[in-house]
């Protein structure tokens, strides 16, 4: 009987794909949890042992998206019947809805400042990428090294130094200058992944294209970048992860302007301590952008990550 070098066995299909699912099965655990959980009752939330089955209820995005006040029954009396659903919601619990709470605009400033950071280092890094791959740069090996060095220390590290500094530029609490922050974090991550796929790229195809008349910007635009998206894809994929994801510096650089989601959502109270649901809805809803931007760019992603992995 002959075997197959390169072709894995039947049995070996089987139990990686054993493991593989396994593997996913374990991982969303976690996650559909939480999603189960922000359509739980604050009684189901913290009920031991968990409650697996239960009656599904949107309290928890009632109470995420609403502040509320307690009322008397005198005082619900005198408010007149509940209007709307969640209303009627907010009155099951003695409660009145006393307006919008901030999670929107919370939300609202990630959006802003994970994508603004990742659009502009984007740009920057592909800029940097493309004169590292293709010109002669003085000390490049020297600046890529350290430019990779940035990278090792942990962010948090100059935390304080970057405190002291956005305070003396007027930057603390702005969105300007957290884009700023990540998109320097995130900047070696992207020159260094875009240099590999730039690499990757004949100098031929520019060459040509400088041959027929075109500009050396016009052949980096219409030649290199269309080449380079599915390394810029999947590079914005994991600069986007950081920058939607970060939370010490945002913590200690934000406090209400641009304060984003990932520190105001633990802070989200109920009327009788922490609200599970609210803060489990408030964790759904902020996955859905990095899903639907990731799932949107999922055909680059592994090409990206696989691109160059075997030459000719």
């Amino acid at each position: 009987m002959s075997y197959s070098v390169t072709e894995p066995s039947k049995g070996t299909k089987w139990l990686a794909g054993v493991l593989v699912v396994s593997y996913a099965i374990i991982t969303l655990i976690p996650l559909l949890w939480i999603i189960a959980t922000g359509f739980k009752s604050p009684t189901d939330s913290i009920a031991y042992p968990p409650v697996v089955v239960f009656q599904p209820t949107l309290e928890g995005y009632v109470n995420l998206f609403t502040e509320r006040t307690r009322a008397t029954d005198e005082m619900l009396a005198a408010a007149g019947p509940p209007t709307t659903w969640y209303d009627q919601i907010a009155r099951d619990r003695g409660t009145v809805i006393s307006g919008p709470s901030r999670y929107g605009q919370r939300f609202l400033n990630s959006v802003i400042i994970g994508f603004g950071s990742t659009a502009l280092c984007m740009v920057l890094g592909t800029a940097a990428a493309y004169a590292f791959s293709r010109f002669k740069v003085p000390l490049k090996d020297d600046l890529l090294f350290f430019i990779l060095s940035t990278r090792m220390m942990p962010p948090i590290a100059v935390a304080i130094p970057i405190f002291l500094m956005f305070r003396n530029l007027g930057l603390n609490d702005t969105h300007l200058g957290m884009i700023l922050l990540y998109t320097a974090v995130n900047l070696s991550l992207s020159v260094w992944l875009l240099k590999g796929f730039i690499d990757e790229i004949p100098i031929e195809y520019e060459e040509a294209a400088l041959i027929d008349g075109y500009t050396r910007f016009q052949a980096f635009y219409k030649v290199v970048l269309p080449q380079a998206a599915t390394g810029i894809a999947s590079t914005a994929i994991f600069c986007l992860i950081f920058a939607w994801n970060e939370y010490a510096f945002a913590v200690l650089l934000t406090s209400g302007t641009a304060q984003t989601a990932p520190p105001f959502i633990p802070t989200i109270i109920g009327t009788g301590g922490k609200d599970w649901p609210a803060v489990a809805a408030g964790a759904t809803i902020f996955l859905v952008p990095v899903m639907v931007f990731t799932i949107m760019l999922r055909k680059h992603l592994l090409r990206g990550i696989t691109f160059g992995a075997v030459r000719k």
